[in-house]
C-alpha cells in the first residue's frame, strides 16, 4: 500500500481508500454501516428534487465554491466591492480574489446551532456557511486582513494575518455570549499559521498556479497542499488511519478551496480543466444526506446519540463513504438529467445538488437541522 505523503495529497488517493471503504461496508464488515441500495436512490432523487427547484437550466449551474455564500440573499457582493479594483490588472485583481478565497474558506468549518450574523447596511441575518461567508467578505472589505488597512484595504498580508487574535475574527463575527461560534479558537490559529508559510499574501498562490495558460484542478490542490500544509494541526493534515484501510486521506478544506479558486482563475483569463479529478466534499452536509436518505444505514444507536471527533473510527468511515457514493450520485443525477460530466461535473452536483439536499433533510429531521451524526469542531476539519 502506497501511504508516502506525496500519494496521500492526490485526488487519486483519496478516492481509492474511499472505494476500498465502499466495498469494505458493501461486505458488511463494518461495525458503523451498512447499505442500503434504496436509500441511495431516494439521495438522487432528493438531488434532483432539489436541482430542478432551484435550476430550471441545467445550463445555469454555478460551481460549488466559496463565491456562492458571497452572494447569499441574492446579492453579488463581490460586483459591488469590485469596482473599487477598476484599473488593477486583471492578475492583480485574481490576486485579491484568492486573498478572500484563502482566508474566508479556512474560517469556513461548522459554525454551530446556536451562532448568527447580522449583515451591515441591510440589516439581514445569515447562519452556519452563508453567515461565515458573509462575516469573512465584511472583515475583508473593511481591511481587517490587510496591512494598509485604510489606505489598500482590499487584500489580506501574511503580517497582519500573523498578528490576529481570537478576539479580532470575534469581533469580525459578531461573537458575544449569547451568539457563540464553534471553534473560535482553532480558526484564528489557522489564519495566524497562515501568515507564516512564506507567502506574502494568500494571493500569491495566482503566481504558483499560473505558469501555463491551462490549470489542472489536481494541480490547484498540489498548490494549496504543497503551500499550505504546515498550517494544519497534524502533521499530514486531513488523514486519519482506519485499523483496516490504512491511511484515509480526505483534504476536505483544501479541496474546497481548490474548488473556490476556479473563478479567480477563470477571471484572468486562464482555463481550468479536469475539475472532475477533484473529489465531493466529505463534510456533514454531503453525509449527512446519505444518512438521512438511508442509504447509509447506522448498526449501533450510538452512532446518532454520541458526539466524535473527526479521528474516530465511525467519522473516518461516513466520510470515506461520502466521498466514493458523492461520484455514484453525480453518475445517476447525469442520467436523470441527459447530461454528461463535461456539462454537469462533480462540482456542479455539489451545488446543485447534493449539499442543499443534505440541508433540506435536516432541516426536516431535526430542530435546527444539525448534522444526524454529531463531531466536535476545532474549526479545521468540519
Amino acid at each position: 500500500m502506497n501511504d508516502s505523503l506525496a500519494y496521500l495529497r492526490t485526488p487519486a488517493a483519496i478516492r481509492e481508500r474511499a472505494e476500498k471503504m465502499l466495498s469494505y461496508v458493501e461486505d458488511g464488515k463494518s461495525a458503523w454501516f451498512a447499505l442500503d441500495s434504496n436509500g441511495l436512490e431516494a439521495a438522487v432523487q432528493a438531488t434532483l428534487e432539489v436541482t430542478r427547484r432551484r435550476f430550471a437550466n441545467p445550463a445555469d449551474i454555478p460551481f460549488h465554491s466559496r463565491w456562492r455564500q458571497f452572494e447569499a440573499g441574492g446579492r453579488d457582493r463581490w460586483a459591488a466591492l469590485a469596482e473599487k479594483l477598476n484599473g488593477l490588472p486583471k492578475e492583480e485583481i485574481a490576486r485579491r480574489r484568492i486573498d478572500l478565497a484563502v482566508v474566508s474558506v479556512l474560517l469556513d468549518a461548522g459554525a454551530g446551532p446556536a451562532w448568527s450574523y447580522r449583515e451591515p447596511g441591510t440589516g439581514e441575518t445569515y447562519a452556519r456557511s452563508e453567515g461565515l461567508g458573509v462575516a469573512s467578505f465584511h472583515m475583508f472589505a473593511n481591511g481587517a486582513f490587510s496591512r494598509d488597512a485604510r489606505g489598500d484595504p482590499l487584500r489580506v498580508d501574511a503580517e497582519r494575518l500573523a498578528a490576529l487574535t481570537p478576539a479580532d475574527i470575534a469581533m469580525g463575527f459578531q461573537v458575544r455570549a449569547h451568539n457563540p461560534l464553534t471553534g473560535l479558537e482553532g480558526r484564528a490559529e489557522l489564519l495566524r499559521k497562515l501568515g507564516g508559510v512564506g507567502l506574502d499574501r494568500p494571493g500569491a498562490l495566482f503566481d504558483i498556479m499560473a505558469t501555463r495558460s491551462e490549470v489542472k484542478a489536481a494541480s490547484i490542490l498540489a498548490a494549496v497542499l504543497d503551500k499550505l500544509s504546515p498550517i494544519w494541526p497534524l502533521p499530514m493534515g486531513d488523514v486519519w488511519p482506519h485499523p483496516v484501510i490504512g491511511l484515509v486521506p480526505f483534504h476536505k478544506l483544501s479541496q474546497w478551496l481548490s474548488y473556490s479558486l476556479v473563478e479567480p482563475l477563470q477571471g484572468a483569463e486562464l482555463k481550468v480543466v479536469e475539475l472532475d479529478q477533484l473529489t465531493g466534499l466529505p463534510e456533514y452536509r454531503n453525509g449527512g444526506l446519505l444518512v438521512d436518505a438511508g442509504a447509509l444505514r447506522p448498526k449501533q444507536r450510538a452512532l446518532l446519540e454520541k458526539t466524535f471527533v473527526a479521528g474516530d473510527q465511525p467519522i473516518v468511515e461516513w466520510r470515506a463513504l461520502t466521498v466514493a457514493l458523492l461520484d455514484r450520485i453525480a453518475q445517476h443525477v447525469r442520467v436523470h438529467l441527459g447530461l454528461d460530466a463535461a456539462r454537469l461535473p462533480l462540482v456542479k452536483v455539489l451545488e446543485a445538488g447534493t449539499w442543499f439536499a443534505g440541508r433540506a433533510l435536516a432541516a426536516e429531521r431535526r430542530p435546527g437541522g444539525g448534522p444526524p451524526i454529531a463531531v466536535a469542531s476545532d474549526g479545521t476539519v468540519f
